[in-house]
C-alpha cells in the first residue's frame, strides 16, 4: 500500500518560521567554520615557526659537519697502511663527496615552500589540495635535508620539523577542498 505525498501546503507565518530558523543555523555553521579556520590558520603559523626555528639550527652544526666528514676521510686513509694516493685526486674526490652533502639548496627550498605555504594559505579562496601539495614538497626537502645531515644533532632538528609537518597534514584534511 503506497500513501501518497502530502500536498498540504504550510501557511506562510509556519514556512516564515522555518525559512528563519534555517537561516539561523546556516549563519551559526559558517561562524563555527569561520572559528574553526581561524584556529587551523593559528595552528600552521605555530607549525611553520617551529619548522624554521629547526631549520635556522641547521646552520650552526653545518660547518662543523663538513669539517668533521673531511677530517674522518683523512684519518681514516693515515690508518691505512702503506697506502699511496695522489693527494690531488683526493682532493677532487673530497669536494665532489662534501658538494654531495651539501645541502643549503634543500634549505632554500624549504624555506620558499614554508613562505608558499604562508601566502596560499593567507589567500581568500579555498586552498585545501594545494596546501596538501605544498605539505608534501616541504616533506621531500625536510627528508633529504635528514638523509644528507650525517649528523646527530641535525637529525634531531629534521625529526623536530619531520613532527610540525605532520601536525600541518593532519590540520589540511580539515580545510575545504574546494
Amino acid at each position: 500500500v503506497t500513501i501518497p505525498p502530502s500536498t498540504q501546503e504550510i501557511p506562510e507565518e509556519e514556512w516564515t518560521l522555518v525559512k528563519d530558523l534555517i537561516i539561523t543555523a546556516i549563519n551559526h555553521l559558517i561562524a563555527f567554520r569561520k572559528q574553526e579556520g581561524e584556529a587551523i590558520r593559528l595552528k600552521f603559523e605555530n607549525n611553520i615557526a617551529q619548522i624554521r626555528q629547526h631549520l635556522g639550527h641547521i646552520d650552526e652544526f653545518e660547518t662543523s659537519r663538513i669539517e668533521r666528514i673531511k677530517n674522518n676521510l683523512t684519518e681514516a686513509l693515515r690508518n691505512i697502511p702503506s697506502a699511496e694516493y695522489d693527494k690531488n685526486r683526493l682532493e677532487q674526490e673530497m669536494i665532489y663527496y662534501i658538494e654531495k652533502l651539501d645541502i643549503n639548496e634543500e634549505k632554500l627550498r624549504l624555506d620558499n615552500h614554508l613562505n608558499y605555504f604562508t601566502q596560499t594559505m593567507l589567500s581568500e579562496e579555498s586552498q585545501g589540495k594545494k596546501l596538501g601539495f605544498i605539505a608534501q614538497e616541504m616533506g621531500r626537502e625536510i627528508n633529504t635535508l635528514g638523509s644528507k645531515s650525517n649528523q646527530a644533532d641535525m637529525q634531531k632538528l629534521v625529526v623536530g620539523m619531520k613532527d610540525e609537518l605532520e601536525q600541518i597534514k593532519e590540520q589540511v584534511l580539515n580545510v575545504l577542498y574546494l
